[in-house]
């Protein structure tokens, strides 16, 4: 996937900035956030980045999308939105491929779409806000060799379907290249589910001859149920790195039952994201369904890097403090 570089993000300065007097929205603009799994913490904060650009803007906007890890309910949900004849949308993909076609429907209608948190790439989307996730998976991978010392067998909870998961387990694995005695015993797929987390590891710890040394979640519900599962059967020992700041997450470094957690930014990235299709429903782009990852002059980068932070236990207080801050002041 192409970066952006400075000169790339200049045309996306420029739509942030455009704005003009909010008398230029019409009083049905509607902006939407179609995810998947919407109840959890990481998409709550993702919808209050939504909700604070939308208010800044005087637009509106809601989140939609199933309350569990469902691709064919997000894409039902996808299709419902778009009935509603959207200003634009932002798209977390839980299966790409899927929700794929719905994408070519709503830029074939002239509805903008951005991909957040997990891209679909080989559709039309205009461009991805989100992680780097090779990177994030590095960073995770070169953590958990360290803690390893180097050595020993590690499980891995996923969804494979998604496009920023995969990306993750490959910077992981590229990672352990360099310590050819870290071994990837196993890849999980929890489904969206918890408890899967939860039962996998509950049946390692009682019924395996050699629990694994280290254990690694490329999403974030997964992780709060392994360092459960540790406490619970007072395991020790084990190296835990988690992904994103679920509440459970940071106790669990507070409690040093979690080596880190990579954190992202969903406020970030659906901030940015709503302000942004905000630009772009005002000042068009044509042909909407041009090829712009292609596109030498594109007014659009390919992808913007909202960044990752690793947290384990030195940095967790201030962590919580910085966030603590930030949410009292309502940003």
């Amino acid at each position: 996937m192409k970066r952006m570089t400075i000169v790339s993000l200049f045309p996306v300065i420029w739509l942030v900035s455009c704005g003009g007097p909010a008398s230029r929205h019409e009083p049905n603009e509607k902006f939407y956030l179609i995810a998947s799994n919407t109840k959890v913490p990481y998409w709550q904060h993702a919808f209050a980045g939504l909700s604070k650009g939308a208010a800044e803007l005087q637009v509106q906007a809601e989140m939609a999308g199933p309350d569990k890890y469902d691709p064919n309910a997000q894409h039902e949900a996808f299709q419902r939105v778009l009935a509603k004849k959207p200003a634009g949308i932002l798209l977390s993909a839980a299966d790409p491929e899927l929700v794929k076609p719905d994408i070519q429907a709503a830029i074939s209608q002239g509805i903008p779409v951005i991909t957040v948190d997990s891209d679909a790439p080989s559709s039309k989307r205009l461009f991805f806000i989100g992680t780097d996730n090779y990177k994030a998976g590095m960073m995770g991978g070169q953590v958990a060799a360290k803690q390893l010392s180097g050595k020993g067998t590690v499980v891995i909870f996923s969804m494979p379907e998604q496009v920023n998961l995969r990306e993750r387990l490959h910077g992981y694995q590229d990672a352990f290249a360099a310590h050819p005695q870290i071994k990837i015993a196993e890849v999980v797929d929890i489904h969206g589910n918890p408890p899967v987390a939860f039962d996998k590891t509950t049946e390692m710890v009682e019924k395996s001859k050699s629990v694994p040394d280290a254990f690694v979640c490329l999403e974030a519900i997964a992780c709060p149920e392994v360092a459960d599962v540790l406490d619970r059967k007072n395991v020790k020992g084990k190296v835990v790195v988690a992904m994103d700041t679920d509440e459970r997450t940071l106790a669990g470094i507070q409690k040093g039952v979690i080596s880190a957690t990579i954190a992202q930014k969903p406020y970030t990235m659906d901030y940015f994201g709503v302000r942004l299709l905000d630009s772009l429903v005002h000042y068009k782009l044509t042909p909407l369904d041009a090829n712009f990852a292609q596109d030498s002059r594109s007014p659009v980068p390919t992808f913007a890097d909202t960044g990752a932070t690793l947290i384990d236990r030195s940095k967790v207080e201030s962590f919580l403090k910085e966030r603590g801050t930030t949410t009292a002041a309502g940003q």
